[in-house]
């Protein structure tokens, strides 16, 4: 009873003084955390061509295996270093560290010089800098939740650390506005030349003022409570992991908690952004704009069903998360295409396309690093097709064949890497185009643009796309430009050995003639259709993910809280969160379809909602100052 009139009465009265700077600067803080570990994937197109494209594909590979370990797979030791040492030496000093390591390790990607001017150093001081910040970022959240927690009066535990978690969608959605504003104002050749730098630099200005404002705040009362009272952990982790009275709550917090809500977060936030951009083919800037103004608009809702869940629970408000977003994916994502590319939606609906394939040569394409290789000509034909957001169905075909595609009335023939040889590079742009004029024709919105040409090719190119019915004599006697040997090179537009002995040449712009692009026709796009499906689907994100750091927290005992609940925070998220977009792509491809690489989600989530229903504890009434 006692317990119940304490909450009442944290209920009752207003927010101190003081509980107001712990949330803001621990909240402050997490966001800057949260930027930072963003950005690099944002720029990580502008990233790779600094640093790794100089080398041969083996070491790209290597280098693109260790950044994407660093960025999801080393979260969860990052969270046993600093869980350890926030139960060692307290929730203040720790969090302070990952981050001071989080905000040097970004700044220092902003000025490290690329590989052009110290050579293999640079990826290699990269991929450490990165390894730093998912080390930091795992012990960052569980830090910040368990020192807001700690802070949080009895009956308001939920509302305080809803706070923490805007944190991400916040550090998302500033990356974004940062990334967008630098581009403005530079332009895209600039900022691909060294304006991306911009958002790294920043970070110290963001860094500065965290640390300024956590260096003022005192350490947690539970935390005091228990060392004055001698209770703290000598070994958190054995104590936190080892024993089965502690590691069940673990297993428990993991799978019927975390790993649900971290895929119904990677796929309303992520995945959203990612099939908009690279399954409806929206433009990049529009995306961002789009997912940014559905963030702004859902983010108030994650201390909504914080401070909710302190009146109904914790466990009913993650549940419903969970059910709905299960049940609705589907439906919203469909609903997605058709008002991000309608003329998408309408070619799915009326034309399919046939691969016809030797079942042996169709693998399971699983690649979250982007270094594995499908060469067979199934896989050709089939990684095509769903890059190009094409539903298709795979038939059997006579074994040791090439695959084809059927598309309406055309029949194309894949071929295989390996058997091709130096041919490779030439069958693959054959089999692209044949391809891509197949769904033009069948109605697909294809985009194809100009060609540069210079004059000793233009007979040849005449002759290899006879579908633009070109004439030599009236492209010569049009507009031309002359340019000399150098920039042709450069340009790619001949090899140097075609440059042999030419001072200069005309070249000359071929309308159509160029590379096909799968679009979504700006003037098509619904903006407030796609945003509305968007803001649902971040309104999911808020419901699974605002009450998880209160329960989290009230799951474990004061002297192993920090690193029991930043343990199975960190796999859930890191691990079957971060493995969303590849393990999708992989489902999509084998089976013709873009939406099928949902059942990942929709899977987890509803695993995790009968694991949680069944053992997953109500916590929302729990004294954490009593343990």
């Amino acid at each position: 009873m006692a317990n119940i009139a304490s909450a009442e009465s944290a209920k009752a009265r207003p927010m101190t003084g003081e509980e107001r700077k712990v949330i803001f600067a621990s909240s402050l803080g997490t966001v800057f955390e949260w930027y930072d570990f963003y950005l690099y994937g944002a720029l990580a197109t502008y990233i790779g061509a600094t640093y790794f494209t100089q080398y041969p594909e083996a070491t790209r590979n290597i280098f693109t295996l260790l950044a994407f370990a660093a960025g999801f797979l080393v979260r969860p030791f990052g969270a046993l270093v600093f869980g350890r040492l926030g139960d060692l030496v307290g929730r203040k000093y720790t969090f302070l560290v990952t981050i001071l390591i989080m905000g040097f390790s970004t700044f220092l990607v902003g000025i490290l010089p690329g590989a052009a001017t110290i050579g293999i150093a640079a990826p290699i001081i990269l991929i450490v800098l990165r390894l730093l910040q998912g080390l930091a970022l795992g012990g960052e959240y569980g830090g910040a939740a368990t020192y807001v927690a700690e802070h949080a009066p009895n009956g308001r535990r939920g509302y305080f650390t809803s706070w923490i978690q805007t944190t991400a969608t916040l550090g998302l959605f500033l990356s974004l506005i940062v990334i967008i504003g630098v581009q403005q104002i530079l332009g895209t050749t600039a900022f691909a030349a060294w304006g991306w730098r911009i958002p790294f630099l920043v970070s110290i200005l963001l860094l500065g003022v965290s640390v300024w404002i956590r260096l003022k705040m005192n350490e947690s009362p539970a935390f005091q409570k228990m060392k004055a009272e001698g209770k703290g952990s000598k070994a958190p982790l054995t104590e936190a992991f080892g024993t089965w009275k502690n590691a069940k709550i673990a297993i428990i917090a993991l799978l019927g908690a975390t790993m649900g809500q971290a895929v119904v977060w990677y796929g309303g936030q992520f995945y959203s952004l990612f099939f908009l951009q690279n399954v409806l083919k929206v433009d990049l800037q529009s995306a961002n704009i789009m997912v940014a103004i559905a963030l702004i608009l859902a983010t108030p809702f994650f201390v909504v069903f914080g401070s909710l869940s302190d009146k109904i629970g914790r466990k009913p408000i993650i549940m419903a998360g969970l059910l709905i977003a299960a049940i609705t994916y589907q439906p919203l994502f469909k609903a997605m295409t058709y008002m991000a590319n309608p003329a998408l939606y309408e070619a799915q609906a009326s034309i399919r396309a046939t691969v016809t394939a030797d079942p042996a040569d169709c693998k399971f394409q699983f690649n979250p690093t982007g270094t594995s290789k499908f060469t067979s000509s199934c896989d050709v034909a089939t990684a095509f097709l769903t890059k190009n957001s094409v539903p298709y169905d795979v038939v059997p075909g006579p074994a040791g064949q090439p695959a084809t595609v059927k598309i309406s009335d055309a029949t194309i023939t894949s071929f295989d890497v390996i058997a091709a040889g130096d041919k490779a590079k030439g069958m693959t742009a054959a089999f692209e185009k044949s391809t891509n004029i197949a769904l033009h024709d069948a109605g697909y919105p294809l985009n194809r643009g100009a060609a540069k040409v210079p004059d000793s090719k233009l007979d040849a190119f005449i002759a290899a796309n006879p579908e633009l019915n070109l004439n030599a004599e009236t492209i010569r006697a049009g507009e031309k430009e002359t340019m000399p040997a150098d920039k042709l090179v450069a340009g790619k537009l001949l090899t140097a050995e075609e440059a042999n002995g030419v001072t200069e040449m005309a070249v000359y712009t071929v309308a159509g003639g160029g590379t096909f692009a799968m679009v979504a026709d700006p003037a098509r796009v619904n903006w407030i259709g796609t945003i509305a499906v968007l803001f649902v689907l971040v309104l999911y994100v808020t419901m699974v993910y605002g009450p998880i750091a209160a329960l989290l927290v009230e799951l474990f005992p004061t002297r192993i809280r920090y690193t029991g609940m930043s343990l199975p925070y960190h796999i859930g998220n890191g691990w079957f969160g971060g493995l969303l977009p590849a393990t999708a792509f992989a489902m999509s491809a084998a089976a013709g379809d873009i939406y099928y690489g949902l059942w990942y989600p929709i899977v987890f989530a509803g695993i995790t909602l009968v694991i949680g229903l069944l053992f997953l504890p109500e916590t929302k009434n729990r004294d954490i100052h009593a343990d």
